[in-house]
């Protein structure tokens, strides 16, 4: 019920390539441009289009004050809402495409204001209906159902909106609390104007002699320099640069939690855990559960930091030592085409059926390649045009990473186009629980298509070495700060004090538990006890980095059980993404052969880890 057609956008990473685009959009060749005529001819269509949705608004309030009246009142009110939510989709797909093209056409970026207008104000039209189902009452919804053939379609999202209706509040109440909603952005904008602006970066000389300012964007690009002394000195600038701030950094991230315990005691939830899971229904035992597996599997990553160790020559693996790659990297050169050739022999385990759309994909110009004066940069996946298909934004650079990169994004469009053609519209939306799962089920086939193909050792390496790199830092990684995240919660929730300094011995604790401090894997310095004020996620999101390791636990799992099995499993599979929001995610995930709250997906994740730690042992000890 709260799907008011907004763009469904996957953004997968933002690009330096901004930097890079220095031929005109004409001078691409047209096959390797989208084809937006596919939603609209041209702009005037467009336009003709917007007119007739705005024309169409009122119709949503026909029934306004009368859908307890009867079945059929709330299903055209429905049926209405559905359908209009339908087209606008598409019209915001057309202008947001069209302005991403080059967002210094001023046009463009008035079709796209045209079109947010319009989804404002028809916004505003059917705000109504959520609060007066809720006032008819289940019971009386219910009797409905039973006997409304036609209100069944609606079914699932009704019976969602009265799981959650006990955490809805009065109108003034919720008038309070959307009040408050702008207070509570303070902490993240002053993390952002201090953090950004007003906090004096350290400066560190270099071994060259050089000197470097350590900013967010300095420390990101000098943090895995070669020279250990160098890297050493970077961190303990950047770390103790924070240390002078504790105090600041610490009110200002408990202020934040201290908003987010208010919101969620208001709407009578237990705790905020409970408050941010239960929009999609996910059960606090599966967040708690991924902790309590990590712990288990800590061994797997001291495995790897062992290796790390060796690999780099070292006596003594210390945290700074984390960032410098496993191995060199080895260019691999990829054309368009070539990129697209590899991607299907290597999502072949996943069936005809799919190769199918991916070739339309390929062939029918979804895709955008390549980067170009005022393109917006970076990559994404928009799959709202319903009755159409998905379109990808790239900005291919002509190597593996844009080859990655295409591999997860037809993850994503795949995932709607399939979702599209098997479920009504009501039901095509996705939580981000589920979204990540099948772009990065492509990045785990690509991936070991590679490594089995690798044309030399250097290069298999190299790819298993970015394998390692990438399931250390989005599975262990993210859940220290998931753990973290869920302490400092818990402290003010159950009326404990929460200062900077506390925070620090939090934080300084889960880190050295998870690379095996004491157990003399990985030196964790003094300093690293202040990393956590430098991270902003603890601000901008609540209870969401979890969802990235969740997301590649459970896709490399599904993609190890593809392999393994074969045809049984990649039906599974298809289901789920087929499923949209049919169903919770849990659900979803359990109905494609992994149950969520088992071991399963872990197993297999660190059996796949220890695998690629076996591939390259055995690749070194040649050496």
């Amino acid at each position: 019920m709260n799907r008011i057609s907004t763009l469904i956008i996957i953004i997968f990473s933002i690009s330096a390539l901004a930097l890079a685009q220095d031929k005109e959009r004409s001078e691409i060749p047209d096959k390797y441009k989208w084809d937006l005529s596919d939603l609209f001819k041209n702009n005037d269509e467009f336009k003709t289009g917007l007119k007739k949705i705005e024309a169409r608004i009122p119709e949503i309030s026909k029934y306004k004050g009368k859908l307890a009246d009867k079945s059929d009142y709330l299903f055209q009110t429905l049926d209405s809402y559905y359908d209009i939510s339908k087209e606008l989709a598409r019209l915001q797909v057309y202008a947001y495409r069209l302005a991403d093209e080059d967002v210094r056409v001023g046009d463009n970026q008035s079709l796209k204001q045209l079109a947010q207008g319009t989804v404002t104000k028809f916004a505003e039209a059917s705000s109504y209906i959520q609060p007066e189902i809720l006032a008819i009452g289940k019971s009386k919804v219910e009797s409905f159902l039973k006997n409304d053939k036609n209100l069944k379609e609606f079914k699932f999202s009704l019976e969602d909106l009265f799981r959650t209706s006990k955490h809805t509040l009065t109108a003034s109440e919720e008038e309070i609390l959307a009040s408050a909603g702008g207070m509570a952005r303070t902490p993240v904008d002053v993390f952002n104007v201090f953090n950004n602006g007003d906090r004096t970066p350290p400066k560190v000389t270099l071994s060259d002699g050089k000197e470097i300012e350590i900013s967010s964007a300095g420390y990101s690009r000098y943090r895995a320099v070669s020279n250990r002394e160098d890297r050493a000195k970077i961190f303990k600038a950047q770390f103790e640069g924070y240390k002078k701030y504790e105090n600041t950094f610490g009110a200002n991230l408990a202020g934040k939690v201290r908003g987010d315990w208010f919101f969620a005691k208001s709407r009578k939830y237990g705790s905020t855990l409970e408050s941010e899971l239960n929009e999609y229904n996910i059960p606090v035992s599966v967040y708690k559960n991924l902790i309590k597996q990590i712990h288990d599997n800590l061994p797997t990553l001291h495995r790897a930091l062992e290796l790390k160790k060796k690999m780099l020559g070292v006596d003594e693996l210390h945290y700074y030592d984390l960032y410098v790659p496993l191995v060199d990297a080895v260019e691999m050169p990829f054309t368009v085409e070539e990129a697209q050739e590899t991607t299907l022999k290597a999502l072949k385990p996943l069936g005809d059926d799919y190769l199918k759309v991916l070739k339309k994909a390929y062939t029918e110009r979804w895709i955008d390649y390549y980067p170009s004066k005022g393109k917006r940069s970076g990559a994404y996946s928009s799959g709202s045009a319903y009755d159409v298909h998905p379109y990808i934004l790239h900005n291919f650079n002509d190597d593996y990473e844009g080859t990655s990169t295409l591999a997860h994004e037809v993850g994503h469009s795949l995932h709607s186009y399939l979702t599209n053609k098997n479920q009504p519209y009501q039901y095509t939306d996705y939580s981000t629980f589920i979204a990540e799962i099948a772009s990065t089920t492509n990045e785990n086939l690509l991936n070991d298509y590679m490594i089995a193909n690798a044309k030399t050792d250097e290069e298999k390496l190299y790819l298993l070495g970015s394998v390692l790199e990438l399931l250390r830092q989005t599975i262990f990684r993210q859940v220290s700060f998931a753990e973290f995240e869920m302490i400092i919660h818990e402290k003010i929730e159950n009326g404990e004090p929460l200062t900077g300094e506390k925070m620090s011995d939090i934080y300084f604790g889960i880190v050295k538990k998870y690379y095996g401090h004491d157990e003399g894997i990985c030196v964790v310095d003094d300093y690293v006890r202040y990393e956590w004020a430098y991270i902003p996620h603890f601000l901008i999101y609540t209870y969401y980095v979890y969802q990235y390791s969740t997301s590649l636990i459970y896709s490399t799992a599904f993609a190890e059980k593809i392999q393994k099995e074969g045809a049984p499993a990649v039906e599974k599979y298809l289901k789920l993404l087929e499923g949209g929001s049919s169903d919770y995610p849990i659900e979803l995930i359990r109905k494609a052969g992994i149950d969520p709250l088992s071991s399963e997906a872990f197993d297999l994740t660190m059996s796949k880890m220890n695998k690629v730690i076996d591939q390259i042992e055995k690749i070194v000890s040649k050496k």
